[in-house]
């Protein structure tokens, strides 16, 4: 079977770093987790260095750009996860479930898996809509169809949903990572690790890139987004769910 990131996940690993804000925000809310299964693993960023992990994967792609020296993976879908109810402390899933064929399964999969915690590192796209300038102002044709916050805690049964704020060197590049730093979207090598570019119709796209263009040399972007600027840090509704079982 075919993946997405089959199709957009070339030279991903050069662009998607760990970012060291979001690494800290995930191992705490990991706990004292022993165990841990990262299901849409891709090449393997936040995956604990000091706890027993195993990577779950599907797309050979990803499995390929993993390093040398990586947790074991294994490829499988997020839907029909292959391990017995509890084998893992934990389980987590870091900006990967809004790409899985079916998120509602993948997500009842994690809770069924895990003894005592799952943890989702994911988006509100409401917030993001209003918050996160490159969306609302620009991308404006992009509203994917979309879980809410609400829904995804159910499913997962997460009885927290944690604010991760962004700092402005986010080394992680994926949609909202270059906030304090515009004219990173003009370099189509940075676009091209962030899936919503490689998914949106070509001439969106670049029709959204222009006139991003446009407004940072007239000046008209730093002038509407002068209140950011000097921010070190910035809600752009990314969130952590964590459940306790």
């Amino acid at each position: 079977m075919s993946h997405l990131y089959d199709r957009i996940g070339d030279g991903y690993a050069a662009l998607r770093r760990e970012d060291p804000a979001i690494a800290s925000a995930i191992a705490a809310a990991l706990g004292d987790a022993g165990s841990v299964v990262n299901v849409g693993a891709g090449a393997g960023s936040y995956e604990p260095a000091d706890r027993d992990v195993v990577a779950v994967e599907p797309s050979p792609v990803m499995l390929a750009q993993r390093p040398v020296g990586a947790a074991p993976a294994v490829q499988a879908t997020a839907g029909a996860l292959p391990f017995a109810d509890g084998s893992f402390d934990a389980a987590m899933a870091i900006l990967s479930d809004h790409h899985w064929p079916d998120r509602a399964a993948g997500l009842r999969e994690l809770r069924r898996v895990a003894r005592r915690r799952a943890v989702v590192f994911q988006c509100d796209l409401d917030v993001q809509a209003d918050a996160f300038w490159l969306v609302r102002d620009y991308l404006t044709t992009f509203r994917p169809a979309s879980m809410t916050m609400a829904e995804l805690a159910g499913h997962l049964g997460a009885q927290r949903v944690e604010p991760v704020p962004l700092p402005h060197d986010c080394r992680d590049g994926f949609l909202a990572a270059y906030w304090r730093r515009p004219r990173a979207y003009l370099d189509k090598r940075v676009r091209d690790g962030i899936s919503v570019f490689r998914l949106m119709p070509p001439a969106d796209a670049e029709a959204a890139i222009e006139r991003l263009r446009a407004d940072l040399d007239s000046g008209a972007w730093a002038r509407r987004n002068a209140a950011i600027l000097e921010r070190d840090t910035l809600d752009l509704g990314y969130r952590l769910l964590i459940a306790e079982y």
